[in-house]
C-alpha cells in the first residue's frame, strides 16, 4: 500500500509537462504520447465523472448524514381546488445514491491513481527510446497476453453491482430506523446508530428479538449442518448400491431418483406441505390403518388432536422438514457421487481387496477420503445454501402458526431459519432496520464458515495422494 502511493508521487515529482497535465485531464498524458483514442477515453470518464457528481450524486452525499430534513407534505389550494406537494427528501433514494456516489469516487481515486502511475511509465519508455504501443496493439494485448483481464472486468463489475452495492446499503440500512412508521418516500428515516443491533440482542416483555434469535441461529445451523451431511452421506450411499455389480437396471434406478429433480421444488414442496398437512392425506391414511390413535395412547400426540402434526407442531415440524429434505437432496448428490465414483481406478479397489480390505474398510479409507478431496468445495457451498435454503422452509411451512406469544411478537416461527424470518420482517412487517441486521449475520456467519471450511478442505498440495 505504501509503495502505491509512493509511485503516484514520483510520477507528480519527475513527471514532464505531459505527465503533470494528466493531474488535471487525464488525457493529456496519452495526447503527449500520440496516444489519441486512449486520451480520448480517458478524459470522457473524467467529464462524465464530474457531471455525475457535480450534478448527481453529491446532492445526496451531502445530506447522507441526516437522510434528509424535508417531509413529504400535502398542500391543499383553495383556488385551484388541487393538491401540490412540497420539494420533500427522501431518505431511501439519499442513501442509494449517496452509498452509490461514494463508490464511484473511491473507483474514480483508484483508476486517477493508476492512471498518473501509467502516464508516467509511457513517459519512462519515450526517455528510453523504446516502443510505446499504439491502441490497436493495446486492443490486440487485451485477447492475448492480458486476456485474463478482459475475461474479469465483466465478472468484476457484474460482483460490484449485484453483491458490493446491495451488501452496503443493508449495513447501512442496519443503522437506521427503516421500518413500517418511516416509510420513504410518505415519511423520513435516520440514523440510530447500535439501537437495532442492542434490540436485536435483547429480550423482555415488550421486546423478543434476544429470545427468539438465538433459538433461529440454533436451529439454522444444526438444520444446516444436518440436511447438509445427511444428503451427502444418502447420495453416496445410494450412488454404491446402484453402482454395485449385483444391481441390475442401473440406468432404471437412476432415472427413477432424477424424476425429483425434473420436477421444480416450488411445485413439489407445495404439493408435499399439503399431503402433510393437519387434514391431508398422509393423515388420513396414518388414521385409517390406526397409526394416529396408536401414538396418542404412546403419548406422542396430544388426546385432543385428531391428527399427527407433522408440519404444524414445533419438534414435529423439525423433523418432518429434514425427512422431507432427504427425498429432495439425496438424488442431487446420487448423480454428482455416481461420477465421481466412477472415476476411481478400479486396480486400486481391487488390491485392496487382495490386502484383505473388507468392503466396509474400502469404503472408509479410500472411498470417503477420495469423494471428501473432490467433492469439497462443493459440501461446502452445500453448507452455505442450506443455511439460506428458503424454498425448503418457507413452503413446506407456509401455513405453520407460533403457538409461541414471544415468537409472534418477533414475526418469527419455531421452523424459520435466519433468511426466511428476514423474508418476513421485510415482505411481510416492512421491519427493514431488523432484517438488514439480520443478514448483516448471515453473511458473517456463511463467510466465516467458508473461510474456514475451505482453508480446511483444500489447504496443501494433496492432488499427489489421490493420483
Amino acid at each position: 500500500m505504501r509503495r502505491y502511493f509512493t509511485d503516484f508521487g514520483k510520477a507528480i515529482k519527475n513527471g514532464d509537462v505531459w505527465t503533470r497535465l494528466s493531474l488535471i485531464v487525464m488525457g493529456a498524458g496519452y495526447f503527449g504520447r500520440k496516444q489519441i483514442v486512449k486520451g480520448i477515453l480517458m478524459t470522457l470518464i473524467e467529464l462524465g465523472f464530474v457531471l455525475f457528481t457535480a450534478r448527481v450524486s453529491w446532492q445526496y452525499i451531502r445530506r447522507l448524514n441526516t437522510l434528509g430534513t424535508v417531509q413529504r407534505e400535502e398542500i391543499f389550494d383553495p383556488l385551484t381546488l388541487s393538491k401540490t406537494v412540497n420539494d420533500y427528501d427522501n431518505s431511501l433514494l439519499i442513501l442509494l445514491l449517496g452509498v452509490i456516489g461514494i463508490i464511484l469516487i473511491f473507483a474514480f481515486v483508484v483508476l486517477y491513481i493508476g492512471n498518473m502511475k501509467h502516464v508516467y511509465s509511457l513517459q519512462r519508455l519515450k526517455e528510453q527510446g523504446k516502443h510505446i504501443n499504439t491502441f490497436g496493439e493495446d486492443l490486440a494485448a487485451l485477447v492475448n497476453e492480458k486476456f485474463h483481464i478482459t475475461l474479469l472486468t465483466l465478472p468484476a463489475l457484474g460482483v460490484i453491482l449485484i453483491n458490493v452495492i446491495p451488501i452496503i446499503f443493508m449495513v447501512c440500512v442496519a443503522f437506521t430506523n427503516y421500518d413500517k412508521d418511516h416509510q420513504p418516500p410518505t415519511y423520513l428515516f435516520t440514523w440510530v446508530g447500535l439501537e437495532n443491533f442492542e434490540q436485536m440482542f435483547t429480550s423482555n416483555t415488550t421486546v423478543t428479538f434476544g429470545f427468539v434469535f438465538v433459538r433461529i441461529l440454533i436451529w439454522t445451523l444444526f438444520w444446516s449442518v444436518i440436511a447438509t451431511f445427511s444428503t451427502y452421506i444418502g447420495g453416496i450411499l445410494l450412488a454404491k448400491l446402484i453402482n454395485d455389480r449385483v444391481v441390475k437396471l442401473k440406468k432404471l434406478w437412476r432415472s427413477i431418483f432424477v424424476v425429483t429433480i425434473a420436477i421444480p421444488q416450488f411445485v413439489t414442496m407445495l404439493l408435499v406441505g399439503k399431503m402433510f398437512g393437519d387434514y391431508g392425506i398422509v393423515n388420513s391414511i396414518c388414521n385409517n390403518i390406526g397409526l394416529t390413535g396408536w401414538m396418542q395412547s404412546a403419548g406422542l400426540v396430544s388426546d385432543g388432536l385428531s391428527y399427527i402434526p407433522f408440519l404444524s407442531k414445533p419438534g414435529w415440524a423439525h423433523v418432518t422438514i429434514i425427512l422431507i429434505n432427504l427425498w429432495v437432496g439425496i438424488p442431487y448428490q446420487m448423480l454428482a457421487a455416481t461420477g465421481i465414483l466412477l472415476n476411481i481406478p478400479e486396480e486400486q479397489l481391487e488390491s485392496a481387496r487382495i490386502d484383505g480390505a473388507n468392503e466396509r474398510q474400502i469404503f472408509r479409507k479410500i472411498i470417503m477420503p477420495y469423494m471428501l478431496f473432490v467433492t469439497g468445495p462443493s459440501l461446502i457451498t452445500a453448507l452455505v445454501s442450506n443455511i439460506n435454503n428458503f424454498n425448503v422452509i418457507y413452503l413446506l411451512t407456509s401455513d405453520y402458526v407460533t403457538p409461541s406469544m414471544k415468537f409472534a411478537n418477533s414475526s418469527a416461527k419455531e421452523v424459520d431459519l435466519l433468511i426466511t424470518w428476514l423474508f418476513t420482517l421485510t415482505n411481510q412487517e416492512s421491519n427493514y432496520k431488523m432484517a438488514s441486521v439480520i443478514g448483516i449475520i448471515v453473511f458473517a456467519i456463511c463467510a466465516t464458515l467458508t473461510l474456514i471450511s475451505f482453508s480446511r478442505f483444500i489447504a496443501g498440495n494433496r492432488e499427489e495422494d489421490y493420483q
